[in-house]
C-alpha cells in the first residue's frame, strides 16, 4: 500500500509539472476510496502516464522536426545570399578588368596625344620665328624677283626667236604683278618660278606653230622648232625653207634637200606621225667655232 502510495505522489507530482488537466485530477482522487479501488487506480495511473509520456515525446519530435525545417530554410536562405553576393563580386570583377584595360589604352593614347603636342608646340615656335622673320625675307625677296624677271627678259631677246611676243607678254605681265599691292610675295614668287620654268621647257620640247615672218614683206609660215639648238620655217606652199643663224641672229636661205626633213619634223612635231630621227642643220657653239677659227 505505501508503495502504491509513493508510485501515485510521485506520478501526480509528474503530473503536477506536466500541467495535468484538473477535471482528470479529480476523477482518479475521488476513485482513490478504498483499497481495491486504489490498486485498480495505480493500474489506470501507471497506462494514463504512459499515454501522456508517448505524446510529450511526439510533441517534442515535433518541435525538433520544425526547429530541423527552419534550420534547413534558413540555411538555405543564407546560401542563396551567398550566391548573389558571389554573383555580384563576379560582375564587379569584371567591370574592374575592363576598367582597367580601357585605363591602359586611354593611357597610351594620352601618351601619343602628348608626343603631338610637343611636335605641334615645336612647329609654332617655328611659325612664329618665321613670321617674325617675315617682312624681313619679303623686303628681301622682292630686290631678288625684280633681277630674276630682267633675267628672263634679256634671255628672251637674246634667245632663238620663237614666239617672241607671247614670251614677252609673260616678261610684261610680270612685270605688272610686281606693282600690285594686292598680291602677296608668295603668289609673285610663284609667277616668276613658272616663267622660267616654261623656259626651261622649251629647251626640251620640239613643237611646230603657224606665225609671221618677220622681214620686208612678212608672210605667214610654218615654224619647226627643235629644242633651242634649231628653228626652220617652211612657206606654206613648201617651196622656200629657212634657218635662224644664231652667229648672224638673221634668218638664213635653207637647202631644198631638207625640204622633206623639215616636213618629217613638223608632223612629228604636230603628233601626226611617230617620233623619228631627222636631219637638220645645227650651228656649231661659239666656243667650238672660234677653236676651228
Amino acid at each position: 500500500m505505501s508503495q502504491n502510495c509513493h508510485l501515485f505522489f510521485v506520478f501526480f507530482s509528474r503530473i503536477q509539472k506536466r500541467r495535468f488537466p484538473a477535471i482528470l485530477f479529480n476523477w482518479v482522487f475521488n476513485m482513490a476510496t478504498t483499497k481495491r479501488q486504489t490498486s485498480r487506480l495505480l493500474s489506470a495511473i501507471a497506462i494514463a502516464g504512459m499515454s501522456f509520456t508517448g505524446v510529450a515525446s511526439a510533441a517534442t519530435l515535433d518541435d525538433a522536426v520544425e526547429q530541423g525545417v527552419e534550420r534547413v530554410e534558413k540555411a538555405q536562405a543564407s546560401q542563396q545570399t551567398i550566391d548573389s553576393i558571389d554573383k555580384d563580386i563576379r560582375a564587379t570583377e569584371r567591370d574592374y578588368r575592363a576598367l582597367m584595360k580601357e585605363i591602359e589604352g586611354l593611357n597610351v593614347y594620352i601618351s601619343q596625344l602628348d608626343r603631338q603636342l610637343d611636335a605641334q608646340a615645336k612647329d609654332l615656335a617655328s611659325i612664329d620665328k618665321s613670321m617674325s622673320q617675315a617682312a624681313l625675307v619679303e623686303r628681301q625677296i622682292t630686290p631678288l624677283m625684280l633681277r630674276m624677271i630682267d633675267a628672263v627678259n634679256q634671255f628672251v631677246a637674246a634667245d632663238v626667236p620663237f614666239l617672241k611676243e607671247e614670251r614677252m607678254a609673260r616678261v610684261s605681265k610680270l612685270n605688272d604683278l610686281m606693282g600690285r599691292s594686292d598680291v602677296t610675295a608668295a603668289e609673285k614668287y610663284r609667277k616668276v618660278m613658272e616663267a622660267y620654268q616654261a623656259e626651261i621647257e622649251y629647251g626640251r620640247t620640239i613643237e611646230s606653230y603657224r606665225g609671221e615672218l618677220e622681214g620686208e614683206t612678212p608672210r605667214e609660215v610654218d615654224f619647226l622648232r627643235i629644242g633651242r639648238i634649231a628653228l626652220v620655217y617652211q612657206s606654206l606652199d613648201g617651196q622656200e625653207l629657212g634657218i635662224w643663224n644664231t652667229n648672224s641672229n638673221s634668218w638664213q636661205p635653207l637647202a631644198p634637200e631638207y625640204k622633206s626633213k623639215v616636213m618629217a619634223g613638223i608632223r612629228i612635231a604636230r603628233e601626226q606621225a611617230a617620233p623619228d630621227l631627222i636631219k637638220v642643220p645645227v650651228a656649231a657653239p661659239m666656243m667650238a667655232q672660234q677653236e676651228a677659227n
